[in-house]
């Protein structure tokens, strides 16, 4: 972590995103894809931003890549694909090659509080990443400044109820190193940074079922035994803890209403 509370791309890289840990998790979550509802939920995701083909988009955090090469392969979409963890974009580039998705699509290892982009972007989307970045202010300022006038930003993240939580839940968030916010803290920051607020949504019900389904294939998987007790035991900690109330699971639309 740097001296702000922000995930490092050593402490990713040796921790949660390690080469192995990553590949796990595309096991469950398709080809190329690292989060929750895996390529059927991204698809849903990326038809929510009215864009037009030919339009840039910025993928903050973009894991292995796997919504980019939706975007620019089903939606006629430019990416630039950024991922500060190494590991990530390794991997990323890996599958680029391999499915031979358009070269409409730049990766590159970055860090989202690092763009210098000024109105460049028709479009910025993330999946469950900003829960790395303390810096929440500093991060929406950051893609306010990318994005252009009436630019769409969306976005999933790992959220939580308001405090306190069970000491079960406080472990493992600080265990991860997370910054979580309530759906409602979260919707605040973005329209304090200038965006005016579309949904807001507590999407944790679908994120249940997501997972559920998920565990389901975890049963099905040409993996070894341990590696399936591994995955089962960190998808049914998650389901519990969404169950118990402490972790919920935000969408968020929001679009650039000033300069």
């Amino acid at each position: 972590m740097d001296h702000n509370g922000n995930a490092t791309a050593l402490f990713l890289d040796s921790g949660q995103y390690t080469a192995d840990s990553i590949l796990d998790y595309e096991l469950v979550y398709g080809k190329a894809f690292v989060s929750p509802g895996g390529k059927a939920c991204a698809d849903d995701l990326i038809q929510k931003m009215p864009l037009d083909a030919g339009d840039l988009v910025l993928d903050a955090g973009c894991g292995l890549g796997g919504s980019a090469f939706l975007m620019a392969s089903k939606f006629g979409l430019r990416v630039d694909a950024i991922d500060l963890s190494e590991n990530m974009i390794a991997l990323a580039q890996d599958r680029l090659r391999e499915l031979g998705y358009p070269k409409t699509i730049q990766l590159k290892q970055a860090d989202c509080l690092q763009i210098d982009a000024e109105q460049k972007y028709n479009g910025i989307y993330s999946r469950d990443v900003f829960l790395h970045i303390p810096e929440k202010q500093k991060l929406f300022s950051v893609l306010h400044r990318a994005l252009k006038l009436k630019g769409q930003l969306l976005f999933t993240d790992y959220c939580c109820a308001s405090p306190p939580w069970d000491e079960t839940f406080s472990a493992y968030v600080e265990k991860r190193g997370y910054d979580l916010q309530t759906v409602a803290d979260y919707s605040a920051l973005i329209e304090q940074a200038g965006f005016q607020v579309i949904e807001a949504l507590d999407r944790t019900e679908d994120f249940i079922n997501f997972s559920e389904q998920e565990l389901a294939r975890i049963e099905t998987l040409n993996a070894t035994p341990s590696v399936k007790k591994h995955l089962a035991s960190d998808w049914l900690a998650k389901i519990q803890r969404a169950r118990d109330g402490n972790q919920r699971w935000g969408q968020f639309l929001a679009i650039k209403i000033t300069e």
